[in-house]
């Protein structure tokens, strides 16, 4: 009798009054975490004027009921016990449902930008999605959509303190331009310990990409120098010899240091000749 009910609600587009058990979590809902204290002010207002705008569920083949949109709201009746929630079944596919729930999200701005890059990632290697058709459904240009993939770049611990620390995501975007995750680890360290704000944050990775690079031009630079050094050391041993001193050199170089050895013999203490 109930599932009649649903199939004729589709397609008359009825607010039903359902009971919130029956309703099953959105598999695909973008959003992993939930403010305890923004749902306790959510279900107080419930409690005060009920739930104004209708939750949006689908009915699967089962006959049951899947959540497409109001997440907040349907843990936030919960949350006062309230036993039937207000709602529309919408007769979308399941690739439709866990798009719509993204787009909630983003129009709402609650959304962490690591779970959305998260949920966009899924819709398109789970729904088969191009990025040219996401970015036409979700309003979003080529480049932003990209932006917000690279973000999966950073490792789970990383998203997690970069979350927790309370940072943009443009201080996230910045880590990434070190590809190695030893210097990101560090870089974020004293980014979180120190509160850089994002320019200061840029301008300290940019600081370490030029310290990357300055061994090379070191070692370049060294080089020459060395070679010079060598050369002097050269003929001041060439001095000695012409001077009569049977001086011997020895040169080796490793990846690390150049060593050069000059060996000269001990001359014998002999007395003096006596002019008388």
């Amino acid at each position: 009798m109930r599932k009649r009910i649903y199939e004729k609600a589709k397609t008359e587009n009825k607010i039903l009054q359902i009971p919130q058990a029956d309703i099953l979590p959105n598999p695909n809902q973008p959003r992993r975490r939930f403010d305890y204290d923004e749902l306790e002010g959510l279900a107080q207002s419930i409690r005060a004027n009920g739930i104004l705008q209708p939750l949006l569920v689908r009915q699967l083949e089962n006959g049951k009921l899947e959540l497409i949109a109001g997440e907040r709201r349907l843990r936030a009746a919960r949350l006062i016990g309230l036993t039937k929630v207000p709602c529309i079944v919408n007769d979308i596919s399941e690739t439709d449902s866990a798009v719509f729930a993204v787009i909630e999200n983003l129009q709402r701005q609650n959304l962490d930008y690591f779970e959305e890059a998260e949920a966009l990632a899924i819709l398109i290697s789970d729904y088969r999605m191009s990025q040219e058709e996401l970015c036409k459904k979700l309003g979003k240009a080529q480049s932003t959509l990209s932006n917000k993939l690279r973000l999966l770049k950073l490792n789970d611990e990383m998203r997690y303190k970069i979350s927790r620390a309370g940072l943009s995501e443009r201080h996230a975007r910045a880590l990434l331009s070190l590809n190695d995750e030893v210097q990101r680890a560090r870089a974020l360290s004293i980014i979180i310990d120190r509160h850089l704000t994002v320019s200061e944050s840029e301008a300290l990775i940019e600081q370490m990409l030029r310290k990357n690079e300055t061994p090379k031009r070191q070692i370049l630079k060294g080089f020459k120098d060395i070679r010079i050094f060598i050369n002097t050391l050269n003929n001041a041993v060439d001095a000695i010899r012409r001077a009569g001193i049977d001086a011997d050199s020895v040169k080796t170089e490793t990846d690390e240091y150049v060593e050069y050895i000059v060996r000269i013999p001990k001359l014998e203490d002999r007395p003096m000749a006596s002019n008388q």
